[in-house]
């Protein structure tokens, strides 16, 4: 959730440096510094805040430099202020650093006892000290940066200068993206081709467990024990602009489609971690969380429907009792305040004005332990929440929201599982799973956007229809009651959503031949007794269209439909199951001819009560 560019190059790199951070803003910081060589020595500059600010005291101090390196952080080992901002200095050393450093106590500690001194909060910090404790021991700045990085455990990116060796810069990493750009004026590294874009599109990837030593007019990339490797150089077809539609219909298609790319990015962090750490949240999760005692999650539309998500798995996995409020009710009700709460907030922009104001509301009853995940960094609601986490799915911008949910979804399961870890219920073998089944998540969502042509020959039993009821169960519930708004928004049928043991208690009276019934139906504990419920449905007469897991053994028969996903997810399915019924709303919608982007009545933001 922080951003790395270095340059060494025969011309100033101080624009492409503060350019490249300007292009990163959107992964998420709350301070960015750089870190120079030029003819005097090693300078370094470093601003809390916005890149514009840091940018402000290079124009004022006219920084220059052939190689340097620059970083936007956000704060997990240490409050965000100067002292903690990147880059770290030491003994003519600077040094940048994504990811979390696991075994950063165990090394701080050894570090003192050789006489270093340390002036950050950070897990960094060990780095810069560890492998100026390598120089003496080796002369060589790459081979001692080597052996440092062989000592540490995590995730990281890095990228190191040295003020006694300025020709040139080394990178490392492991678990946590990092590439290099090829120009002919000099060579780039960065943790995102974004960044990249101004001076270059030739790319080369860098594989976990790399090293690589930059200078103006070569590279060479290792692995940690030195032994030499080379990396294809291809060229990026990333748009400098973000927002440009490219091969897609619909802003919403195209953002159904980003969602493996949107969690990936969301995701990063685990990388090749072998733990699950609290700081992903912010420096002081732990503390927080130890202190908590039950949660209460406030969100509108989309975002509400993945806190209900999370309440299963936070009472399940976690143990911990969960509330979850729509923001325009929650600050107008008589409510039993509780201090040892959690508030979590949810909100895509950021600026939504109910969740803005029921946040103010729950503080000024009394519980000041807040926590949002969001996906803008910049945004109001980031800004007055102690702990974040910014989903990376980028830019949004269709109305419908798609992979902010998703992303939403993989933030609150890793909250979960923080919670269960500090908690005592996630045993190691339990969170090497859950890291395994995070990390391939990804994949097992671009195999369900290949069902897109079956959903699209299922649309067009829905395009004339009026009406449209959705059903699920237990955790999958919450995904019928998403399927139903999409559904809404974008083609203005008539949706609703119930719990399927809730069918013979009312919404059965509405079943004929004319009202499709949309069921969610994964091989989980009650899909036994959602069978009987689908029964109930066919017996009236009711066509039923089922998204099934591939193991579910439910077969298509007359007034019958059932889709297959490629897989069972287990606790994560709801991210799996949630995607078709993304696609059967889209393609409903263009069977209907109305606006998708953009439909009648609604705003992206809402940023009015």
């Amino acid at each position: 959730m922080c951003g790395i560019v270095a340059a060494v190059a025969d011309r100033n790199v101080v624009s492409v440096l503060l350019e490249g951070l300007r292009r990163l803003e959107y992964r998420g910081y709350d301070s960015a510094g750089l870190a120079l060589i030029n003819g005097s020595g090693l300078h370094r500059l470093r601003a809390v805040g916005r890149v514009a600010e840091l940018t402000a005291q290079a124009d004022e101090n006219h920084a220059s430099g052939n190689t340097g390196i620059a970083h936007t952080r956000w704060a997990t080992h240490g409050a965000p202020s100067e002292r903690n901002a990147h880059p770290h200095i030491s003994e003519g050393l600077a040094v940048v650093h994504n990811g979390i450093i696991e075994n950063h106590e165990f090394l701080r500690a050894r570090l003192k006892s050789e006489g270093y001194q340390f002036t950050s909060d950070t897990d960094t910090e060990v780095v810069g000290h560890l492998i100026a404790s390598e120089l003496k021991k080796c002369p060589d700045f790459f081979d001692a940066t080597r052996a440092a990085i062989a000592q540490l455990q995590g995730a990281y990116a890095l990228a190191v200068l040295c003020e006694a060796d300025p020709e040139r810069i080394v990178v490392a990493r492991e678990g946590s993206p990092l590439l290099l750009g090829l120009a002919d004026d000099g060579n780039y590294a960065a943790s995102d081709a974004s960044a990249l874009l101004q001076v270059t599109r030739r790319i080369v990837h860098l594989e976990n467990g790399d090293c690589a030593e930059l200078k103006r007019g070569s590279y060479r990339i290792t692995r940690i024990d030195g032994s030499p490797v080379e990396r294809a150089e291809t060229e990026s077809q990333l748009s400098a602009d973000a927002v440009e539609l490219g091969q897609y219909r619909h802003y919403m298609q195209k953002e159904i489609f980003e969602q493996p790319v949107a969690l990936s990015n969301t995701l990063e962090m685990l990388g090749a971690a072998r733990s699950i750490q609290p700081g992903l949240f912010g420096a002081n999760t732990e503390a927080v969380f130890k202190e908590i005692r039950q949660v209460l999650i406030i969100a509108c539309g989309t975002s509400y429907h993945a806190g209900l998500v999370a309440r299963y798995w936070l009472e399940e996995i976690a143990g911990i009792a969960c509330n979850v409020e729509v923001a325009s009710e929650y600050r107008y009700r008589e409510s039993v305040p509780d201090p040892r709460t959690l508030v979590v907030t949810l909100s895509q922009s950021g600026e939504t004005a109910d969740t803005l104001a029921a946040l103010h509301h729950a503080k000024a009853l009394g519980m000041t332990h807040t926590l949002c995940i969001c996906n803008v960094p910049e945004s109001s609601l980031v800004r007055e929440n102690a702990l974040r986490f910014i989903t990376r799915a980028g830019p949004e911008i269709g109305v419908a929201s798609t992979k902010a949910f998703t992303t939403q979804l993989a933030a609150l399961y890793l909250m979960t599982l923080i919670f269960a870890k500090l908690r005592g219920r996630l045993s190691e073998q339990r969170e090497a799973a859950e890291l395994q089944a995070l990390r391939h998540l990804p994949i097992a969502l671009a195999k369900v956007l290949e069902l897109e042509p079956q959903i699209r020959e299922w649309s067009e039993h829905f395009a004339m229809k009026q009406d449209a009821l959705f059903l699920g169960r237990g955790r999958h519930y919450p995904i019928a009651l998403e399927g139903a708004l999409k559904l809404k928004e974008i083609s203005y049928i008539h949706a609703e959503a119930y719990p399927a043991g809730e069918l013979k208690h009312g919404p059965l009276a509405l079943v004929d031949k004319n009202m499709p019934v949309i069921a969610v139906a994964p091989n989980d504990a009650l899909l036994e007794k959602l069978k009987s419920n689908l029964q109930e449905v066919r017996a009236r007469g009711g066509e039923l269209y089922v998204f099934a897991d591939a193991d579910g053994e439910m077969v298509a028969s007359d007034g019958l439909h059932v889709m297959h996903l490629p897989e069972h997810y287990g606790q994560l399915s709801a991210l799996l199951h949630v995607v078709p019924l993304q696609l059967l709303a889209y393609h409903v919608a263009l069977v209907r001819g109305t606006d998708v982007d953009k439909p009648r009545n609604l705003a992206k933001s809402v940023t009015v009560e």
